[in-house]
């Protein structure tokens, strides 16, 4: 399926690297870097010159923390959105959130995408996302309350749970007025799962892949990794690539990454040996 993410448009064999912005202090894998505007700006510009298609810019870490409102959300995205709306317009520009509120400010500051990291917590999302003409982003989170960690989750099938839910999500928003190329299902790794769950979900990527409906993945340094080789956060990098390998694989179509990089090299490599991707150049036994 060909995506339109706002005002964009890529076609059906595309692999998009999505970077990640945080305008917070206090995320898990960059502590605060990005928090001042400045340098978060610079992070957009060195992750556009590395390749990256598109941002996401983030104003609230995943993990419980402090109580942050909707207009201290705000405060930390919306100008910012703008800012970076006017100095790449080609860039394609996420927001990270999961308030409608939140969303509708985003979208008339100039974002193409609401990537709904709690699987559709305000229902009023797809509505804001319908009006501005913006893409969507469905999450499976299990039904777990934004920033909380999972605790003994259980699912029959969580494979089978992650499908089932982001594609009701996605067809909740499609019913709304979202376009069909412009909804994405990410079965959002760690979120609402252990390890083990995470590790099945990459395992079988390719049967959220069957459903036709564009895949998202966001492997990038997560506790899954880290547990899975027993490392911190900031050795995880060989750990991910093994991950986005195996996703890539499957036929995942946007990577929610750190490392721009490195992924990209990752991604291309695996789609083409799989087919989907002639190599850049090919002269060995030719000249």
């Amino acid at each position: 399926m060909s995506l339109r993410l706002g005002r964009h448009e890529f076609a059906d064999d595309a692999t998009l690297m999505m970077a990640i912005v945080n305008r917070t202090p206090d995320s898990f894998y960059d502590q605060g870097a990005t928090w001042a505007e400045d340098k978060a700006f610079e992070r957009v510009s060195l992750v556009v010159a590395q390749g990256a298609e598109m941002v996401d810019i983030g104003g609230i870490k995943a993990a419980p923390g402090v109580e942050i409102g909707a207009a201290e959300e705000k405060e930390r995205v919306v100008d910012f959105v703008a800012r970076v709306r006017e100095a790449f317009p080609q860039l394609v520009i996420s927001v990270d959130t999961w308030r409608a509120e939140v969303g509708g400010a985003v979208c008339e500051a100039g974002a193409d995408v609401l990537n709904d990291a709690w699987g559709g917590a305000d229902p009023e999302l797809v509505d804001v996302a319908a009006q501005h003409g913006a893409a969507i982003i469905c999450t499976h989170t299990g039904g777990a309350t934004p920033r909380t960690r999972p605790y003994r989750v259980e699912y029959d099938d969580v494979v089978r749970s992650a499908i089932d839910d982001t594609v009701a999500y996605a067809e909740r928003a499609l019913a709304a007025g979202v376009a069909q190329e412009s909804i994405v299902i990410d079965p959002a790794h760690d979120f609402g799962k252990n390890t083990f769950h995470s590790l099945e979900l990459t395992r079988r990527l390719d049967e959220m892949v069957a459903t036709g409906w564009p895949v998202l993945v966001s492997l990038s340094n997560k506790d899954f990794v880290g547990e899975t080789l027993g490392l911190p956060v900031g050795e995880r990098l060989t750990g991910t690539l093994a991950a986005t390998a195996v996703c890539a694989l499957a036929g995942a179509r946007i990577y929610r990454v750190h490392e721009v990089v490195e992924t990209r090299q990752t991604v291309d490599m695996v789609w083409t040996i799989a087919g989907r991707r002639p190599p850049q150049r090919a002269i060995r036994g030719l000249q």
